[in-house]
This record gives C-alpha cells, sequence and structure tokens, in this order.
C-alpha cells in the first residue's frame, strides 16, 4: 500500500514542476486525494458493499470536484491534473502513467447495463483539459487526446486525437519506435507541434504549390534561352519567368 502511495506521489513530482515536495502533493493535491479515495470506494464496490462505494465516491466528488465511479479501474503512477469536473464512469479504465487535465469526461453512450459503455485508455496516454472520450473503445498507448476534443472511435497507440470531432494523426516511426522501447514521450497537456491535421495538410499544399511554380519558372526561363539563341520570339508577353509565390508567408499565416 506505502509502495503504491509511492509511486503516486513521485509521478506528480515528475509531471509537475510546480509540485515542490512530498508533504505538499499529499497535502494538497486534490487528483491524489480523489485517487487514493477511489481505491477504497472500489475496494468497497467489488465486494459488494455498492452503497458504500457510492456513497465514498459522492464524498469524493464534494471534496475534490473529481467524480469517479467505484466500478472504474484505475492503474498506478495516475496523475489528474487540477481535474476539477473530471467524469469517469462506470466501466472505464484507466492505464497506468495516465494524465488526466480538468474537465475531462470518460463517458458512456449506450444504456444497457453491464455492457461495457465506457473507454479504455492503455498506458502512458494524456487527455487534455476538456477533452471527452465517449463510448467502450480503446485509446492505445502513448496516446494523446487534445484539447476539447470529442473522441468517439479507437485511437491507435502513439497517435494523436484532436478537433469535433476527433480527428485521428497516426504517430510517427521513430516515436513509435522508442515507446516500443519503453520510453515515455510525456507531454504536458498533450501539445506537440504538429497536433493540427488541417495546418499540416495546408503546409503540404503550399509546398507543392511553391515547387510547382519554381519548375514551371525554370521551364520558362529555358525557353527563353532558347528563343535569345534562335533569334526567334516564341515566349509570349505572360511568360511566367520570375518566381512571385510567397511560400515563407503563407506558412506564417497557418502556424510555423
Amino acid at each position: 500500500m506505502f509502495s503504491r502511495l509511492r509511486t503516486d506521489i513521485q509521478c506528480i513530482l515528475d509531471r509537475d514542476p510546480a509540485a515542490r515536495s512530498t508533504w505538499e502533493v499529499l497535502t494538497c493535491y486534490p487528483g491524489l486525494h480523489a485517487v487514493l479515495m477511489h481505491r477504497l470506494s472500489h475496494w468497497c464496490w467489488v465486494r459488494g458493499m455498492k452503497w458504500l462505494g457510492r456513497f465514498i465516491s459522492m464524498f469524493a466528488r464534494w471534496l475534490t470536484g473529481i467524480e469517479i465511479h467505484p466500478g472504474a479501474t484505475i492503474g498506478t503512477g495516475v496523475f489528474f491534473d487540477h481535474a476539477m469536473g473530471v467524469v469517469v464512469g462506470e466501466t472505464a479504465e484507466i492505464g497506468d502513467g495516465c494524465t488526466i487535465y480538468q474537465g475531462v469526461t470518460l463517458g458512456g453512450t449506450s444504456l444497457y447495463k453491464g455492457a461495457k459503455r465506457h473507454p479504455t485508455l492503455g498506458r502512458n496516454v494524456v487527455v487534455s483539459a476538456g477533452a471527452k472520450v465517449l463510448g467502450g473503445f480503446t485509446v492505445g498507448d502513448g496516446a494523446k487526446i487534445g484539447s476539447n476534443a470529442v473522441v468517439i472511435k479507437p485511437v491507435p497507440a502513439g497517435a494523436t486525437a484532436v478537433g469535433i470531432p476527433a480527428r485521428i494523426i497516426l504517430a510517427e516511426d521513430s516515436v513509435a519506435s522508442g515507446q516500443a522501447a519503453g520510453q515515455v514521450n510525456f507531454s504536458a497537456y498533450g501539445i506537440t507541434e504538429q497536433d493540427d491535421p488541417l495546418t499540416q495538410a495546408m503546409k503540404s499544399l503550399i509546398g507543392t504549390a511553391s515547387s510547382q511554380e519554381h519548375q514551371i519558372t525554370m521551364l520558362w526561363q529555358a525557353i527563353e534561352k532558347l528563343s535569345r539563341e534562335r533569334e526567334a520570339d516564341c515566349v509570349p508577353g505572360d511568360a511566367h519567368t520570375k518566381e512571385d509565390f510567397q511560400a515563407d508567408k503563407l506558412t506564417q499565416m497557418v502556424g510555423k
């Protein structure tokens, strides 16, 4: 029990630069209090003391602002950072090392009792502020859910989900291989420079257009040079012999 508590405290010290000491984490972090009280409520729940489990869960919600159903399963090293307004449903499963920020909902979309209605988070998943993960599917190990995203389908391991409804950005090979080797690639609030697929698509289109203009300009310059050598006038007045496509400016507009 004390070993698990040390793990819970250490994960907060590792992931929150504002945490200054073990005593501060133990006394002033509602995310830790919510996890500890959930373990007690879950212990009661699985042993048939349903009402007592729900009562402890309700008291924890009043004390911390974090609502975790006693039937949910939470691994070790899970950090609820700030976490006011977090809701975790009955059949939700949260893997080891996950980080969940404020306003997150791990909710269900089915009314069938006894069914798997809530999501399963793998190991080291980051769910950013305001995100809603809805349904009985799996979010793979090392995945990141962007702020305010609404996720209604499975997320592969190492991928990032952003937007409403969430769009999936698959992990690069280097990231995937690092996670396979056991390296934790933690980013606060799940933020990386590659989070917006629309921005990445725009950058790709800008790069393609710039490359095509460069090639067309080179062709017209070659034609102009040949026409001068042969003393022929075969270059039209509107020939595109100079590049004026402002790729750098457009790239700055959509974000670097």
